[in-house]
């Protein structure tokens, strides 16, 4: 199985996320738009294992909130992501994961974390089209547990399917 650990995001961030993504094709930036029920961010990219692990992931001890800020392009890449506001928790989460899957010795992407969710693959920005322009939704969720992913090759692209959660501790 190829696998990742995630926040989904739900609610209101969602709605936030797929409005910008219909202001960006209103737009005309083109790409291979991401389809809502794969939109995530990623905690940690693992890669292929053979079991499902989402025992050894971390519960959120406390739940947080994260808030939509912007859009950006990856620096020498074709991707376009949303990013949110610099949030300590998300980061200590992050980390927290990432330590869960070291002590479990589970190899992992070791790339630095950058909060993102990657809204257009594939990106084709027109000249005319000035990504400062394009009003982000001001969308936040609360964050109350963490999931694990798998991601299976589909006729249009990979397909994430939740296979399990960190639970939640209670406040």
């Amino acid at each position: 199985m190829r696998l990742f650990v995630a926040v989904l995001p739900t609610g209101e961030f969602i709605s936030g996320l797929c409005l910008l993504q219909e202001r960006l094709r209103c737009a005309g930036v083109g790409g291979r738009y991401i389809d809502e029920p794969n939109l995530h961010m990623t905690l940690a990219f693992i890669g292929e294992w053979s079991e499902n692990i989402s025992e050894i992931l971390p519960a959120v001890k406390k739940p947080f909130p994260v808030v939509l800020s912007q859009i950006a392009v990856f620096p020498g890449s074709d991707v376009l992501c949303a990013l949110t506001e610099p949030c300590e928790a998300l980061d200590n989460t992050a980390r927290a994961v990432r330590h869960s899957l070291a002590d479990a010795g589970i190899p992992f992407d070791k790339k630095a974390f950058f909060p993102h969710i990657t809204l257009v693959r594939n990106l084709r920005l027109p000249k005319h089209v000035d990504l400062t322009q394009i009003e982000v939704p001001r969308a936040a969720m609360t964050v109350h547990e963490i999931a694990l992913y798998r991601s299976d090759r589909g006729k249009n692209g990979m397909v994430y399917t939740v296979i399990g959660t960190s639970g939640r501790t209670e406040d």
